[in-house]
């Protein structure tokens, strides 16, 4: 199933970084994401003493800072200036900064591993090392993928090219998703978001080859160079398919128009975040007679062995219109939809002519990209994706102890008890509210690291015929896996991020924070080199407060301790909380990263309150610590100071404007300067560590300052 920005909240920039080390859900490949990178030595650790940072190696944040700009007129830009100077964005990279770092050490270690594997000349068949072997040397040979062309998805391309009705363009839509192709509509087995001890079929909107539906209709000038260039890469793809240029131009026309009318009964990246008008009950043959009169929901699930009583619909109408567009739509059409789709979620696994032209628009169009990454960065993304877990069994045992994981799991404590004392301390809820509040911090399970069960990936073939081939194994196991699970006791073990990942997220179905090893990773620093207000902010607050908070922001609020979507507040409260969580709102409609294009800060509210909360929670754990107490400068910077530089040493990263507008326009996150200026600008302990005055940039009235959690 493709990110959904109501499920799982992940606390980086992208999906695009994450996702290509095994990251927040599974992404689509078409869309290039954001990327959240690897690290470098141990992680940087909950230290229980101050550690001053040796004198021949400069400091973990002050190398960092430009003294050219006022802390006080733009704090993104003074705290990390300096290293995005020194750090530009190399040309095969849309984005760049500390993540990426870290995963330049993942994809170094990630690389051993599976050359390692690749050499081992008696692995056992079926073993984790004759896996990761195989699937590495099978995308590592380009003569191998040019000799085979389009050979690997020959059967699916067959089976296409013999659809005839609408009918079989539905049968075929339905074969492709366990395949991992959105064609037509997304599809997934999860937990019921009011019953959250079972397993339930959900049918959401999809089915889009840019990355959003707005990208089908913005007038920004960027937007729609890129929603011209789409058709122009339409086209190249019919001919490579082998289409005249005449016939390509009008198949990529047609689809064009096809998606477009898809995308128009989609409903807006902002309107997907409201968990109960996205969740819609009713039996498949309730849907079939009330939305898709055309499509047998009972006898295509049956045919994937689901006979559920009911399935979660996320947006009738969507399903409403495709199925009046399936109607109007010629089937020659429906045809060449369902090929392009086929051939661009596996064109990097295909010969050069295909890789090319996936990138030149996925990359160099919508990212910004000016050239490919090497391929054994690439192949090593496809693997993690694919067989991460197994590859990530090997990285915890070669490069996290348990004595770090034991140090994080320690320091969540420290995050939960600061988040119950500010609870307690909220003047605007009511006692019965904050008693339930508590009963939910009290349940929010932490999985630090690496699962305690690892899953069982017997079933999976690997082999060594070709790259696509691999990746139509993994896809359609991870397919059958996903449907295994209907039926089933919930596995609330399980983890949707492999332990490389550099991200994490919460999860409210199970109210759980699940924070991946290299997530803690500090680029050329060892635990002993950073001092707890660096790792209070880098680590405590953005991304540990930061999940937690997740579970209390404008989604994770509206579900219970035990992860059900039901209503525990007050209607008072409720009030109250919506009017605080709409100035938030409100500042970050405000901001303009790109002209003609504002952050969407009704879709981005659920991250930003997340940012807020965690800095503020993070301070409060801080506070605690013998370093702040003591008071000592470190570097000339004092403790207070030192925690708001670590918390932007967390967001050092600078993205092409191409990609930037792909975020503005499909992502939950706020770009990364607004994710540090937007939430510390309502701080007063900011203020006065800055000291930061009225007229400045950073400065907020009082009365305009945010104040939920």
């Amino acid at each position: 199933m493709k990110a959904n920005p109501r499920r799982l909240s992940c606390c980086l920039l992208a999906a695009s970084v994450a996702i290509a080390l095994g990251g927040c859900n599974n992404a689509t490949p078409p869309q290039a994401s954001n990327s959240a990178a690897p690290a470098a030595t141990t992680a940087p650790a909950h230290a229980a003493t101050a550690a001053a940072v040796p004198a021949a190696k400069a400091d973990v944040v002050a190398a960092n800072i430009d003294a050219s700009v006022s802390p006080g007129d733009d704090f993104f830009s003074y705290a990390n200036g300096a290293w995005l100077k020194k750090n530009p964005i190399p040309a095969s990279e849309a984005t760049w900064g500390i993540g990426k770092l870290v995963q330049e050490d993942l994809y170094g270690k990630l690389r051993k591993i599976s050359e390692d594997a690749a050499a081992e000349k008696d692995a056992a068949p079926g073993s984790d090392e004759q896996k990761i072997g195989d699937f590495w040397s099978t995308a590592m040979d380009t003569d191998l993928a040019d000799r085979q062309g389009l050979a690997p998805l020959k059967p699916e391309l067959d089976r296409i090219d013999a659809v005839k009705d609408v009918p079989g363009a539905l049968d075929e839509a339905f074969a492709l998703q366990s395949l991992g192709v959105d064609a037509l509509f997304d599809f997934g087995v999860q937990q019921d978001e009011k019953q959250s001890d079972v397993m339930a079929v959900y049918l959401e909107q999809g089915g889009l080859g840019l990355p959003e539906r707005d990208y089908y209709f913005n007038t920004e000038p960027g937007v729609a160079k890129a929603r011209a260039a789409y058709v122009v890469h339409l086209q190249h793809m019919f001919k490579l398919l082998g289409e005249d240029d005449a016939t390509a131009g009008a198949s990529a026309d047609k689809v064009m128009a096809f998606e477009t009318a898809l995308a128009k009964v989609s409903r807006p990246l902002a309107d997907l975040r409201d968990p109960q008008k996205n969740y819609n009950k009713m039996s498949p043959a309730d849907l079939t007679r009330k939305y898709t009169p055309g499509i047998a929901w009972n006898r295509q699930l049956q045919a994937w062995k689901l006979d559920p009583s009911y399935v979660i619909v996320g947006q009738p109408e969507f399903f409403g219109g495709l199925q009046k567009l399936l109607g109007q739509t010629p089937v020659p059409v429906l045809r060449d939809y369902l090929r392009v789709h086929l051939v661009d979620d596996y064109a990097a696994t295909l010969s050069k002519p295909f890789d090319d032209e996936h990138f030149d628009f996925y990359g160099r169009v919508l990212t910004g990209q000016q050239e490919q990454q090497p391929r054994w960065k690439r192949a090593l993304r496809a693997e993690n994706r694919a067989i991460g877990m197994i590859l990530g069994r090997i990285y915890v045992h070669d490069y996290f102890s348990a004595e770090t994981k034991q140090r994080y799991n320690a320091l969540v404590e420290a995050i939960r008890t600061a988040y119950g004392a500010r609870i307690d301390k909220l003047d605007w809820m009511s006692p019965a509210t904050k008693a339930k509040a508590h009963e939910k911090l009290a349940a929010v399970t932490k999985k630090v690291g690496y699962p305690d069960k690892w899953k069982d990936y017997s079933a999976l073939q690997i082999g060594r015929d070709s790259w696509a081939q691999n990746e139509m194994s993994a896809r359609r196991w991870a397919f059958n896996d996903q449907v295994s699970k209907f039926g089933k006791p919930v596995d609330r073990s399980e983890w949707d991020m492999t332990p490389q990942t550099y991200n994490a997220y919460y999860n409210p179905s199970n109210n759980e924070i699940v924070l991946p090893a290299a997530q803690f990773m500090i680029p050329g620093f060892s635990d002993g080199e950073v001092d707890d207000a660096v790792v209070y902010g880098y680590a405590a607050a953005s991304t540990i407060g930061h999940e937690i908070t997740h579970g209390f922001d404008d989604q994770g609020r509206q579900f219970d301790a035990k992860g059900n979507l039901a209503d525990w507040w007050t209607k008072q409260d409720a009030q109250k909380f919506t009017q605080r969580a709409d100035v938030l709102a409100k500042q970050f409609d405000a901001y303009e990263p790109l002209p003609g294009l504002h952050i969407n800060g009704s879709a981005s509210l659920g991250e930003n309150m997340a940012d807020l909360g965690g800095v503020l929670i993070g301070l409060d754990a801080f506070k605690q610590t013998e370093e702040y107490k003591k008071g000592d400068k470190v570097a000339g910077y004092t403790p207070l100071q030192r925690f708001f530089l670590g918390y932007a040493l967390s967001w050092i990263f600078e993205e092409r404007d191409a990609m930037l507008r792909q975020s503005l326009l499909s992502d939950v996150h706020a770009p990364a300067k607004w994710r540090v200026n937007g939430p510390l600008s309502n701080i007063p302990d900011f203020y006065e560590a800055f000291d930061v005055k009225p007229g400045q940039p950073m400065w907020r009235d009082a009365k305009d300052r945010v104040q939920v959690w």
